[in-house]
């Protein structure tokens, strides 16, 4: 498999447009934080733990605009109350931000700034069917919510997490950049007998059409320079590098929740054959032996319907 993505030159502008907290269900605030860029019309996701991790498109002043502007978009520091006037600093916690005089530029403090600290990423693509409507086809509902607990915490068995502090870049790219239509069609050819890939190329699609250049871009708004990743696609790994500015610096494995416990997870025979697949043709670390196909190829252009026999 090759994700697409540009030159190391040449990233993508992105801007953050607002942020917001979010009281959660399961705890902590979040921070989401909203994109836009000059690559695509979409609305391209942050989602933040950790008030101090700040975009520095969002946070550079502006030329014109009021301290209530500057809160209603979501660049303050520390806590929103009412009757609160200044964004640049927050009298009850004792914060202030600072700021080149020149060009507006938020300068890295450690008291309010989180800055090259080892940070735990998850690059999430769009799953409408998989976060949304429950679907037993895939598991990327079950790491995107994964992902976020692992965050909120400092530690999972051997798995070191966020302690409060993490970022999961939400690309709308949906069905691995084919869209939601496609990825229907898709879902009806692997119910005739195709497998996630084969369904792709079928429909004259890549194998993966996903662009990660938007989600190094978003970290690199954010200040963030080296990268623990949540990922078992050791493509997402080599996405994650954009030297000298960002490093993956270790890979954080993403073991499907019912290969750990009998009562988590998603157990289908669907999602079997979609985690078979992204072993045999994706190349994705998973460590579980599974029971794989005896010849399993490369996806082609001209890839057909076939049927493997197991081993």
């Amino acid at each position: 498999m090759t994700l697409s993505s540009d030159s190391k030159e040449s990233l993508p502008v992105v801007k953050c447009v607002a942020r917001a907290r979010i009281p959660t269900t399961t705890g902590p605030d979040i921070f989401l934080h909203l994109y836009a860029n000059d690559r695509d019309n979409k609305e391209h996701l942050a989602i933040v733990f950790g008030e101090d991790i700040r975009s520095r498109t969002l946070f550079q002043r502006r030329k014109g605009e009021t301290q209530q502007d500057r809160m209603v978009r979501g660049a303050y520091v520390g806590k929103l109350f009412p009757g609160r006037t200044m964004a640049d600093s927050d009298e009850n916690l004792g914060l202030s931000l600072k700021f080149d005089e020149t060009t507006g530029a938020l300068q890295v403090d450690p008291k309010t700034t989180w800055h090259d600290q080892k940070t735990l990423v998850r690059v999430h693509s769009e799953c409408y069917t998989g976060e949304t409507a429950w679907s037993a086809r895939c598991d990327c509902g079950e790491q995107f919510d994964h992902a976020g607990k692992l965050m909120g915490v400092e530690r999972e068995g051997d798995i070191i997490g966020g302690a409060g502090r993490g970022v999961i870049v939400y690309l709308r790219q949906e069905g691995r950049g084919i869209g939601l239509g496609e990825k229907l069609k898709a879902y009806n050819l692997q119910d005739l007998g195709a497998d996630t890939v084969q369904a792709n190329l079928i429909l004259k699609h890549p194998a993966d059409g996903r662009d990660f250049s938007l989600g190094r871009a978003i970290l690199l708004d954010l200040g963030i320079s080296k990268v623990r990743l949540l990922t078992n696609n050791p493509d997402k790994v080599s996405q994650a590098e954009y030297p000298p500015h960002l490093h993956c610096v270790e890979r954080v494995p993403m073991v499907p929740l019912s290969w750990t416990s009998e009562n988590e997870g998603i157990h289908s025979s669907e999602i079997e054959g979609y985690l078979r697949t992204k072993v045999e043709r994706m190349g994705h670390l998973l460590q579980r032996p599974l029971k794989l196909h005896s010849h399993a190829t490369k996806p082609s252009s001209s890839a057909t319907m076939t049927t493997h026999t197991l081993v």
